[in-house]
């Protein structure tokens, strides 16, 4: 018998999007019921990682947003070869793994082919200074066209539901599996101060006025490092002149992300707003404690994750919450089998989008 096809695709050059196309092809492979076809952007990270996928498309995009704009004023040469694509392939179904500029170029290739299509969104509405130009925009036009919304979280499933866009859209809302990482050792075992770590986007909706505050006031020693890229704010210069914390303001490859991960004891998302978090999928993966704040999709996420602690937005929250949990952590758990989530996920996602009619 034939077995079903289906695509995945994320055609983004860095960030969280590739990894979740990869690891959700990886899971529906592991199912055994399809053949499966990975689509990524030629351009992306991911591809040069020592966990570079194996079987994967790869489609030439653009590499800085003046070649986006080359791209994009070339939509007939995109589309010739997109049709010529779907028209080979032949998709049943197929997973938008993160909305991005092309993709509805992909969408409108795959709907010419009768192909049923499912797009994972990830946030409602655009975080402050997240994203990229008229990112809401192409968002709202993917929703119009996709047969089926999936969220990560009941959080960003209630906001699609009032989205004039979404109306009548089946809206699945599933967890976030841990991302598939390496082996880490397990938190404190270095015998040393315990060491914090807050990675991703340096951008002031991720509470960085909050940890500033928090910081000082833990009564236990620590050191913290604080790692990714954003803007320089008043936050990042405080945080960066306390004493036992490094700030680094760049961008974090792909390759990085394990060791630093499996470098911290405890990861900090002190968020003001979010709908999930990747970081926070990577640390449970590793078997990392968590703070995080309970706003948002974190709530849902964390709440049921016994290396996990929520408190409120505030910093003398923050700051209890942080120390509680260095002074007496709760016992750590066995890592979780992230292939078994990514495999559940997909078929989830699969079942559902085969029943819209």
């Amino acid at each position: 018998m034939t077995e079903r096809r289906v695509l995945v695709w994320q055609l983004g050059r860095r960030g969280a999007g590739p990894r979740i196309a990869v690891d959700l092809s990886d899971g529906i492979r592991s199912l055994g019921l399809f053949e499966v076809m990975l689509v990524l952007s030629d351009q992306a990270e991911i591809l040069r990682s020592r966990t570079a996928p194996r079987d994967v498309l790869k489609l030439p995009t653009y590499r800085s947003v003046a070649g986006l704009v080359l791209r994009l004023m070339s939509a007939p040469w995109i589309m010739v070869r997109l049709n010529h694509l779907t028209n080979v392939l032949r998709p049943e179904m197929a997973i938008g793994a993160m909305p991005g500029p092309l993709d509805l170029f992909m969408m409108a290739a795959l709907q010419r082919t009768g192909t049923k299509t499912a797009i994972i969104i990830h946030d409602a509405q655009r975080h402050p200074g997240d994203g990229y130009p008229f990112q809401m925009m192409l968002q709202t036009a993917l929703i119009q066209k996709a047969d089926l919304l999936v969220t990560f979280s009941q959080h960003v499933a209630t906001h699609l539901k009032n989205d004039p866009a979404a109306r009548n859209k089946p809206i699945l809302a599933l967890s976030h599996p841990p991302f598939i990482g390496t082996p880490s050792p397990a938190p404190f075992r270095h015998g040393g101060i315990p060491r914090l770590l807050m990675l991703g986007r340096l951008l002031p909706y991720k509470g960085l006025d909050l940890l500033a505050e928090a910081l000082p006031r833990l009564s236990l020693p620590f050191t913290c490092r604080i790692i990714g890229q954003g803007p320089a704010s008043p936050e990042l210069a405080r945080l960066a002149n306390l004493p036992t914390v490094e700030v680094q303001n760049r961008w974090v490859p792909e390759d990085e992300l394990p060791d630093l991960v499996g470098w911290a004891d405890v990861i900090i998302l002190p968020y003001r707003e979010a709908s999930q978090s990747g970081i926070g999928a990577m640390a449970i993966a590793s078997g990392r404690y968590v703070v995080a704040t309970n706003v948002g999709g974190l709530v849902e996420q964390f709440a049921d994750v016994p290396q996990a602690k929520l408190c409120t937005p505030e910093s003398s929250s923050l700051a209890r919450t942080i120390t509680d949990l260095l002074a007496d952590p709760p016992r750590s758990q066995p890592a979780p089998q992230p292939e078994e989530s990514w495999a559940e996920l997909g078929r989830h996602i699969l079942e559902k989008l085969a029943s819209v009619s």
